[in-house]
């Protein structure tokens, strides 16, 4: 790759060949995506303690930028759920001028980190870290929705989680019925809207209810209009912050924070984006475009800004193809403010934090929380810790100590697989069951091997190493008999490598795992991605069991063959 397309954004390579057929596919998938981001932009930028129209403001500029600079096909940028904890602590004790300080300095960093190429460093970060953080960013997000879920009355909420509870519940007994009335209809309407039709998003439909019925039915409820006096008509007005340089140091921590958490979920929806479309992003050129967009957003008064997984996956699924449809979004949300922008005022908080309620649900990740939970005390422990840190004290400090845990955890399974033995007669005949030597290899088999261990960090290599699922048989033998060490990190890249082949329809088998792996899969859902009948002791059982799969696969072609013999068309 020479060193002018290794730093070209993708939508000037979409340009090559774009025409009307791919166009209309990116108008589409853009007005949807941009429906979608209305309500989490103004939900986010609330939660966040600061104006509706910052988040708004923030997807429009930012999610412009990073579609248009960007490595990946069809990232979608904007303001997140990932950031609305820390942004929150940033304002109360530094204000706007140090959110848009932080977020000056965490761009440079993101900037420097893409152009550095270490856009890949970002791969070191262990699951159980990311499941901590987010789950307890997800827990904070929702208890801070807690008030405008019930229109409580009470003194300005405190920022740390405890004190918050105990406030909310001092004042359970100002719950206004109207505000629950309006916050469980707009609730119920997102979860079960899908299950009617999909081509409108249920969060839309919820609000745009609730905001008809506020505004016809004169309801006692607070809205955007009663608490923020609406949103700006007109332009982003661009304006340069008031920084402080005694502020610098003391954010600088936050700053790295920000900058992290806008690389981790960035290029980890850059990757689901990958698994959806089939797409390969290039990292360091989507976190230059991630640091430039948050260079700029704060000159339009917006807030930092990363990829947002949930509504890339929106846009692949409406069906995008080029950059075209993020910066489409944001336009979308810019044609809103400039033409709609009264009707905003009768938005009502509550339907806002319902939908982040169901944000908050689904970026919780619960189902791999009872993965991690069933894995070895170690893996819990960095988990539970960065969760406990990240609701209880914060969240630069619980990502620092996650990180250490992990590293001290990574030191220790490289030791443990170090051992000294005797060579006797039982190793080398049990040794005869794994080499592949002797072995013949039928046409239908790829036998891929990993060497060495497979923990956070390296799980990208298997990645890298399957790319093209076209170049491997109909039958994979994934061979571990070298594999000498796994985690959560690890295991997760093996469910999603089964997956993967499941959907491409191949088959997936495992053999020769050692003693810590082999425990590990054994206690974790690993199984259910691929059968235990699929999970063999060494490669000559893996032989014999894809020569079982041939067979029945061989079967089954064969009475379908008689079938039509029996029955033409």
């Amino acid at each position: 790759m020479s060193i002018s397309k290794q730093w070209l954004p993708r939508s000037v390579e979409c340009l090559y060949g774009y025409t009307s057929a791919k166009f209309t596919p990116d108008l589409v998938a853009g007005v949807t995506v941009g429906l979608v981001a209305l309500p989490l932009a103004m939900a986010f930028a609330i939660a966040s303690g600061v104006t509706p129209q910052a988040g708004l403001y923030t997807a429009i500029v930012a999610g412009f930028l990073i579609s248009a600079l960007g490595g990946s096909r069809t990232q979608i940028g904007g303001p997140t759920g990932a950031f609305v904890v820390i942004v929150a602590g940033i304002v109360a004790k530094f204000g706007i001028s140090g959110l848009s300080l932080v977020a000056l300095m965490a761009g440079v960093i993101l900037v420097i980190m893409g152009l550095t190429g270490l856009g890949t460093a970002v791969k070191y970060i262990p699951r159980p870290v990311t499941i901590g953080f987010t789950g307890g960013i997800a827990l904070l997000i929702a208890s801070t929705q807690i008030k405008d879920f019930l229109g409580l009355k009470t003194p300005p909420v405190p920022s740390e989680f405890i004190p918050r509870i105990s406030m909310l519940i001092q004042h359970i007994g100002t719950t206004h019925w109207e505000t629950v009335t309006v916050a469980l209809v707009s609730l119920a309407t997102i979860l079960f809207w899908p299950r009617l039709t999909k081509r409108v998003p249920g969060s839309i439909v919820a609000l745009s209810l609730a905001t008809a019925a506020t505004a016809l039915l004169h309801l006692p409820i607070e809205t955007v209009g009663t608490k923020f006096g609406g949103i700006p008509h007109g332009f982003p007005h661009f304006a340069l912050p008031v920084f402080h340089a005694t502020h610098i140091l003391p954010l600088l921590p936050s700053a790295f924070t920000v900058a992290m958490l806008a690389a981790v979920e960035s290029l980890l929806s850059a990757v689901v984006a990958d698994g959806m479309s089939g797409d390969h992003h290039n990292s360091n050129v989507e976190l230059v475009a991630q640091g430039v967009a948050n260079i700029v957003t704060p000159l339009f008064g917006g807030i930092p800004a990363t990829g947002a997984i949930a509504r890339t996956a929106t846009n692949i699924k409406s069906g995008a193809l080029t950059p075209m449809a993020g910066m489409i979004h944001a336009l979308v949300l810019l044609v809103i403010i400039l033409i709609a922008a009264p009707l905003v005022s009768f938005v009502p908080l509550a339907s806002l934090a319902a939908v982040l309620f169901v944000v908050a649900y689904n970026m919780s990740e619960w189902r791999e929380i009872g993965t991690i939970l069933r894995l070895s005390k170690t893996d819990i422990a960095v988990w539970f810790t960065t969760f406990a840190l990240t609701v209880f004290a914060d969240l630069t400090v619980a990502v620092g100590v996650g990180m250490a845990l992990a590293a001290l955890l990574y030191i220790y399974r490289i030791a443990e697989t170090t051992s000294v033995a005797p060579v006797t007669e039982q190793y080398l005949l049990d040794g005869q069951a794994h080499i592949l030597q002797d072995k013949e290899i039928p046409p239908n088999v790829t036998i891929l091997r990993i060497h060495g261990p497979f923990l956070f960090g390296a799980t990208e290599k298997l990645i890298d190493a399957t790319k093209d699922l076209n170049q491997f048989a109909p039958i994979v033998i994934l061979r571990l008999r070298n594999m000498t060490a796994l985690d959560a990190t690890g295991i997760h890249a093996l469910e999603a490598f089964a997956d993967r082949l499941h959907k491409a329809g191949k088959f997936l088998l495992l053999c020769g795992a050692r003693d810590q792996p082999a425990r590990l899969l054994a206690q974790s859902t690993f199984s259910k991605h691929l059968g235990t009948a699929n999970i063999v002791p060494n490669v000559q059982a893996a032989l014999a069991r894809a020569a079982e799969l041939n067979a029945e696969f061989d079967g089954v072609a064969q009475n379908l063959a008689s079938e039509i013999v029996r029955h033409p068309l």
